[in-house]
């Protein structure tokens, strides 16, 4: 009986930490930032059918980076506990920081369990209290770390470089359009230069505790941003990220494949590997026998002219008689 390799419990941590930021770091950043009236959420995200930011509750919103299939279940189950809790008591007893403790949990379970790989997410859960100083804002890593925020904070993507400049821009207390402005200025920043960020190519969503409604959570839509964001020159969008190849939607949204991975075949210039069961290559779908053409038509003379007396649907000759029409007519 052979025996397994032994691995060293802090060897194996580490290298499912390293997986679990590798996968966080190909995503583009996520901005939370505290202003006057709320938490406002700024992203680059050009797919107009995947959120990274979402709302929760009344007053709660969430907001990912990593792997859409891994954060979309956090959010429903986040959904559903909140629902449930705020059915069976009362809604006031929602709040971020028992669904913060509640992703911790989930998030440390999966990440310490050796049966699957860790969730390659971090997340944003915010709650927007009745003055500034209620405002909630709670930031979960891969491993079920939980840290409480304060002002702004980033996750995802050139996060340092994202968080430096915010740390010289940041005025406290700033307007929805001022913060604005600074958070979308800061995620075009990077170490070589500053690039222009269309306002499409922008998700923003806010929890604004002066809306009139329950539900504090609003999205600003591209118009608001245009109306915003006007007048900052020549737009540059970034370079297509793996992250916007959306399921199902065929080669034209994703990049170049990796030669030396098989299994990479988003763009189908990669052939595909063989049959899992016999090991043979791939075989290529069978082609249907070619089709023999028409006969030509039969020459003058030949039975079936068309135009000689006797056949159907000819008009006869004149003189002959006509063709009987009844049984026993000759």
């Amino acid at each position: 009986m052979s025996m397994p390799f032994y691995v060293s419990p802090e060897q194996l941590m580490k290298d499912r930490a390293d997986f679990a930021r590798k996968g966080i770091a190909r995503g583009r950043s996520v901005i939370a930032v505290q202003y006057a009236d709320g938490v406002l959420f700024v992203s680059e995200n050009p797919s107009q059918a995947l959120h990274k930011v979402s709302e929760i509750y009344d007053r709660i919103a969430f907001a990912a980076v990593g792997r859409y299939n891994e954060f979309e279940n956090l959010r429903i189950a986040g959904v559903r506990l909140a629902d449930m809790r705020g059915y069976a008591y009362d809604r006031r007893d929602v709040t971020g920081r028992g669904l913060a403790n509640a992703y911790a949990q989930t998030l440390g379970t999966i990440f310490s369990s050796g049966g699957e790989k860790p969730y390659e997410v971090e997340i944003f859960v915010a709650e927007v209290g009745d003055t500034p100083e209620d405002d909630q804002l709670y930031r979960l890593t891969y491993d079920g770390q939980v840290a409480d925020e304060h002002g702004y904070a980033v996750m995802g993507g050139a996060a340092d470089v994202v968080a430096g400049h915010l740390a010289e821009h940041y005025v406290a207390g700033g307007s929805l359009e001022e913060t604005l402005r600074t958070a979308v200025a800061a995620l075009g920043h990077s170490e070589t230069e500053d690039r222009v960020i269309p306002a499409g190519a922008l998700e923003v969503a806010a929890l604004d505790r002066t809306r009139t409604q329950p539900r504090k959570f609003l999205r600003l839509r591209e118009a608001r941003l245009v109306e915003i964001l006007g007048g900052r020159g020549s737009e540059e969008p970034d370079t297509p990220a793996p992250e916007d190849a959306l399921a199902g939607s065929g080669p034209r949204h994703s990049g170049q494949d990796d030669p030396t991975d098989p299994t990479d075949q988003v763009s189908g210039a990669t052939p595909p590997l063989e049959d899992p069961v016999t090991g043979e290559p791939p075989v290529a779908p069978p082609v249907a026998p070619p089709v023999a053409p028409p006969a030509p038509a039969p020459g003058p003379g030949q039975p079936g002219q068309p135009g000689q007396p006797g056949q159907p649907g000819q008009p006869p000759t004149p003189g002959a008689p006509p063709p009987p029409t009844e049984p026993g007519q000759v």
